[in-house]
């Protein structure tokens, strides 16, 4: 069984046989923190046949991702071993599997750790499930921990399917990326009592060849990409920290002749698995990808790895770099950091576990809700951008004081404690990570030594194989044509923003009389932004200008004569405005009157168009913003925009569409609200026009 998974030269090492020799003889659990590559499948495949050979239940294995459980299952196939999955694109095959598990046709079983809570699988499934496991395998085993750099709530619902296990069921769980503080919380769980056997191995990668470029703007980034791609063995996988950046990287290298496509987890399944199914069969030099292609992706002969960017945890990093150089002798692995990386990770942090009075206001509204509330109707009710919700509920859950159940959310009334010390102490260990991130950057010492000592790993010792090492850093000249296409291509201003069609649900909750479609006669166009916030041309030049406490002035003359182009390409598009605009009215901004007010001036001056005015905002300021979700937003906004005398007496003699001047589009509903007042005034068409676009 192990030749047919590792070839026909394989062999368990003594390591291996210690985690396989204590799971089927001994029913202990076992945390094996060993690096990528090492054979961690081997040890529980083998135990799988071991223990289903002296007739214990089927293994289930807790994966994070499809793709994961893709390679997986075929690799059980190849060993002998038949493998299922249970998941949300196959439920009506559930009755199947969970028959094959009962009549013992089924020998592994693999689910994702969010199923573990579905109240279908929990209630009906689970309990009978952990009853008849004959071992349990958490693969991924860091995201159990929120001290790591991959936490997921979800995975802290194992202490339910544990609870659940007969006594002696063998348990092992699995990972490469886990400091010490990681491991420790990781095996507390895996067992309280303290028993749980720890099998710490050499982290280093022998095949990795790491190395840092230093270069100073992202034009010189993707041109270095340009002019060196076709040099780095085999194919390989480029990482961007946006999905912008990702999109904008792959457009460029396709124009430079690279067979590349992007990666990102805003794709749809089929796309991914396409593009995957490319690069795994050597069809594509290279995958632009975001973090969406981590854990799930092997590929043995990866020949590189370039990270455009750098992610915000050097053990992030040692993850997503030991993708390459598996079956390989020799694989690069290289590092383009950026300034503006810093201003990726705050955003990324900005997305943490909620402040407490946050947290007590969604507990308030599931106490006093009558019935289950869905993540949808709790919108309206609370300050919190849906993903941050449900992250949050999650925790709640797992903490015992909401419970997700048929219909949604309801409250247990169990008493709950937020503790800040542990919030506070995470966010300091975030933000060490972070300045580790700068310091391997800059590094004189050995990197791979460097990464495997934030790792903890006792037998950190050089490699010589990095660059330095081996004393010959990366060659960091760009040619001039490379360089003149990546600023060219970069500096070109323009993105399409598609408007808001539908209200938020939930919003007569909140005590707004909106629902369902937004008419067509109160809907504003399709409009621009001169760049997104996350791209990597416009972005670091926009994000300056809009940054908090940024001084209010008129736009500089760079960014107006980009918004001339911007306005000039709209016109003749494959899908530009229904008509020319007739006259410009202004979003009246508190934070940035100068800077919209003179960009909607410019705007009208070059278009030799009527300047009507500014729609004005009454009561406070809205708040929030957009760190608000859409239903709250609405609430905020909605009844405040007021048209001035003198902007509704040039509606009435526009005669054609309005060209509506703001500075940022965050959730659209600024734009979408105005633009809505507008066309109740007599406004043709409303043509929404932006400095910048959050993501």
């Amino acid at each position: 069984m192990l030749r047919q998974l590792a070839g026909e030269q394989a062999r368990l090492r003594s390591d291996q046989w210690r985690a396989v020799e204590a799971l089927v003889t001994a029913g202990r659990r076992v945390l094996c923190v060993q690096r990528t590559g090492w054979g961690k499948s081997a040890v529980y495949f083998v135990a799988t046949a071991l223990l289903r050979a002296g007739g214990a239940g089927p293994t289930v294995i807790i994966s994070p991702l499809l793709a994961l459980m893709r390679n997986q299952v075929a690799a059980a196939s190849r060993a002998g071993i038949q493998a299922r999955t249970i998941n949300s694109a196959n439920q009506e095959e559930w009755d199947e599997i969970t028959g094959g598990i009962r009549s013992g046709t089924v020998d592994v079983l693999l689910i994702s750790p969010e199923r573990l809570n579905n109240p279908d699988f929990r209630d009906l499934i689970l309990p009978e499930l952990a009853a008849t496991t004959g071992l349990l395998v958490v693969d991924e085993a860091h995201c159990v921990s929120d001290w790591g750099h991959d936490f997921r709530p979800d995975y802290r619902r194992l202490r339910t399917f544990l609870a659940g296990l007969a006594p002696g069921t063998p348990v092992l769980a699995t990972t490469a990326t886990a400091n010490a503080r990681v491991v420790a919380d990781v095996a507390e769980q895996l067992d309280p009592a303290g028993e749980a056997l720890v099998l710490r191995g050499s982290l280093d990668r022998e095949s990795l060849r790491l190395a840092v470029a230093s270069l100073p703007t992202p034009a010189h980034r993707l041109a270095w990409l340009a002019d060196h791609l076709d040099q780095l063995s085999g194919s390989g996988i480029i990482y961007t920290l946006t999905v912008a950046a990702a999109a904008e990287t792959a457009t460029f290298l396709r124009s430079r002749g690279y067979p590349v496509a992007s990666y990102t987890g805003q794709d749809e399944d089929a796309e991914r698995r396409a593009a995957e199914a490319d690069l795994l069969d050597n069809k594509l030099k290279a995958l632009v990808a975001t973090s969406a292609l981590g854990m799930g992706f092997d590929k043995p002969d990866l020949g590189f790895v370039v990270h455009l960017g750098a992610p915000p945890s050097p053990i992030a990093y040692y993850q997503q770099v030991g993708r390459a150089g598996r079956a390989v002798s020799s694989a690069d692995v290289l590092l383009l950091p950026g300034p503006e990386d810093a201003a990726i990770w705050r955003y990324f942090a900005s997305l943490a576990f909620p402040p407490e009075e946050q947290v007590r206001a969604v507990l308030r509204v599931l106490s006093d809700a009558d019935r289950p509330l869905s993540t949808a109707a709790l919108e309206p009710m609370v300050e919190l951008r849906r993903t941050r919700l449900e992250l949050m509920l999650k925790v709640l859950d797992v903490d015992g004081a909401v419970r997700r159940v048929r219909g949604g959310w309801a409250a247990t009334g169990a008493q709950w404690h937020y503790d800040r010390e542990r919030h506070r102490r995470i966010a300091q260990a975030r933000t060490a990570e972070q300045a580790a991130m700068r310091e391997y950057a800059g590094t004189d010492g050995c990197r791979m030594e460097f990464l495997r000592r934030c790792l903890d790993d006792p037998q950190a010792g050089r490699c010589g194989r990095c660059d330095r090492c081996t004393g010959t850093p990366v060659a960091e000249g760009v040619s001039e044509p490379a360089l003149a296409a990546a600023q060219a291509f970069l500096g070109r201003p323009g993105v399409p923003v598609a408007p808001r069609k539908m209200w938020p649900t939930g919003l007569a909750a909140a005590g707004v009389p909106l629902s369902g479609r937004i008419p067509a006669g109160e809907q504003a166009e399709a409009g621009r932004v001169v760049g997104r916030l996350s791209d990597l041309g416009w972005g670091a030049r926009l994000r300056t200008l809009l940054a908090d406490g940024a001084p209010d002035a008129a736009a500089p003359p760079g960014l107006l004569a980009a918004v001339v182009e911007v306005l000039k390409a709209w016109a003749h598009s494959n899908d530009p405005w229904p008509a020319r605009p007739a006259a410009v009215v202004a979003v009246g901004s508190r934070r940035r009157p100068e800077l919209v007010g003179s960009v909607a001036a410019h705007a009208a001056t070059v278009g030799r168009l009527p300047l009507l005015g500014s729609v004005t905002a009454t009561g406070p300021p809205a708040g929030a913003g957009g760190r608000a979700n859409s239903a709250q937003r609405v609430r905020a906004l909605h009844g405040t925009f007021v048209l001035p005398p003198e902007v509704a007496a040039g509606l009435a003699g526009a005669g054609g569409p309005v060209l509506l001047v703001d500075d940022y589009v965050d959730s659209g509903w600024t734009m979408a609200l105005v633009a809505r007042e507008l066309r109740a005034a007599g406004a043709t068409a409303v043509l929404p026009l932006a400095l910048a676009l959050s993501s």
